[in-house]
């Protein structure tokens, strides 16, 4: 016998992770913050918050979240657990890039 299929399970983890990057950007553009104000008020090599945004940092993700007044678990639930804490270790999906939006519009128009 066949289990039921889950209709809650998400179909495309890269367009989650698509929407969990543009969800943090537009937060930071409302905010007034450039990635590089991050890794100057911070004192992070500069890029590490903009790597951050496709890749697991705890650093920068810390300094992301301090500078909206955030928790980052609430900005990024794929790198945490319901509970807050960090994955360890973080899953493979996390580490993979998102499509850009030439391979998108490709994909869409196939």
């Amino acid at each position: 016998m066949h289990r039921p299929q889950r209709t809650d399970k998400p179909r495309d983890r890269s367009a989650n992770k698509l929407e969990e990057l543009a969800s943090v950007k537009s937060k930071l553009l409302l905010a007034g913050f450039t990635l590089y104000d991050i890794d100057r008020r911070y004192y992070l090599p500069r890029g590490t918050a903009g790597t951050t945004l496709r890749e697991p940092n705890m650093a920068g993700e810390q300094a992301i979240a301090a500078a909206l007044g955030t928790k980052a678990h609430l900005l990024w639930p794929s790198r945490y657990q319901p509970s807050g804490q960090r994955r360890s270790p973080q899953p493979r999906e996390n580490y993979e890039r998102p499509p850009t939006m030439r391979q998108r519009q490709k994909k869409a128009g196939a």
